[in-house]
């Protein structure tokens, strides 16, 4: 298999398998299930595809997350190697979704915490923010009574 080739199983895998626990599955799933059932019967790549998708989901927030993820992760990479070296004319399709879908799904774990007191206002986390407007009926925390 050939670098670019290797490449796309890489960004394939992890393309989908971040697309399985999102919104976005039921719009890509068609899609994902026409890829890989060129040599299997649609129905049966499609269930597959589910209990997949909903291990993922059941595993999160769990102690084995980590791992199963891992473990799905490697199966789907198996799996889109597999599909691209039996039929390479696969990699422009599988190649339009992940340029479509790459910068959606998820690329990692993220864990947020607060701590060190009580906040009086909003907390925002993350990555980037524009035009955000804050009203504020002035400096003073609210008081509680009681």
């Amino acid at each position: 298999m050939d670098a670019e080739l290797v490449t796309l199983v890489g960004t394939g895998t992890t393309t989908l398998v971040g697309l399985m626990v999102t919104d976005a599955w039921e719009q890509t799933k068609q899609r994902v299930v026409r890829i890989f059932s060129r040599d299997n019967e649609p129905s049966a790549v499609a269930r597959e595809l589910e209990e997949t998708r909903a291990a993922l989901i059941a595993a999160a927030g769990g102690p084995g997350q980590e791992d199963l993820t891992s473990d799905l992760t490697a199966l789907v990479r198996l799996r889109l190697r597999s599909l691209l070296e039996q039929n390479p004319d696969a990699a422009a399709e599988l190649r339009r979704l992940v340029d479509q879908f790459a910068s959606t799904a998820p690329s990692g774990t993220v864990h947020n915490s607060i701590t060190g007191g009580t906040q009086h206002g909003p907390v925002i986390q993350g990555h980037t923010f524009t035009n955000l407007t804050f009203n504020s009926s002035g400096d003073n925390p609210p008081s509680r009574t009681g």
